[in-house]
């Protein structure tokens, strides 16, 4: 008798994220994983209690993604550090439309935002380059990212095809509107 072939959690993992790239969340269910793998759903549940447990592996496996992207478009030097962020964010919704809409498009059940690394990385960044507050920061960065996310959510959902360039001229427009904005507030109130 030929030995059992052990699926690990990884394979298991890695093989959801593939199927989600390619046919969206609804595509992905133990039977299309196991499918996918050659086997039963037998290693899928044996490896993940719940398939609640194995959606949040997956979304931590798409979250790594996007962080390789953060990493790397900061890396690049193309762009100062904060426009980078913006514009990995956006590259990420263009390149990976279905992790994109698994992190950033999905209900989150009415629990508001949890800051995140990156989130206040930026706040950290925007308050060193303009010298403002941290609440000022905050509202700046806060202000910045629905315009981004407005952005990545029209090219995740193929709503609109815009070029790369452009859209780091309107990323750029709309940081110095609401730079000088907010610096003219800071100096009316001084």
């Amino acid at each position: 008798m030929p030995p059992k072939v052990r699926i690990t959690k990884e394979e298991i993992v890695k093989t959801a994220l593939l199927l989600l790239q390619k046919n969206g969340t609804e595509a992905v269910n133990a039977r299309s994983i196991a499918t996918a793998l050659g086997c039963s759903t037998q290693p899928v549940f044996s490896n993940f209690a719940t398939m609640e447990e194995l959606q949040n592996a997956v979304i931590a496996a798409a979250h790594e993604q996007y962080l390789g992207f953060l990493q790397s478009e900061a890396a690049s030097g193309k762009y100062p550090k904060y426009k980078s962020f913006g514009m990995a964010y956006i590259r990420f919704a263009k390149e990976e439309k279905e992790l994109f809409k698994l992190l950033f498009m999905r209900d989150r059940g009415g629990k508001g935002m949890t800051p995140t690394l990156d989130f206040e990385a930026s706040v950290a960044m925007i308050m060193q380059a303009n010298g403002v507050s941290e609440e000022t920061a905050r509202l700046m960065h806060l202000e910045m990212w629905t315009c981004v996310h407005g952005i990545g959510t029209m090219l995740a959902t193929s709503f609109l095809e815009l070029d790369m360039e452009l859209i780091s001229n309107m990323i750029t427009d709309v940081y110095q509107g609401l730079r000088a904005r907010h610096l003219a507030t800071r100096e009316s109130n001084t």
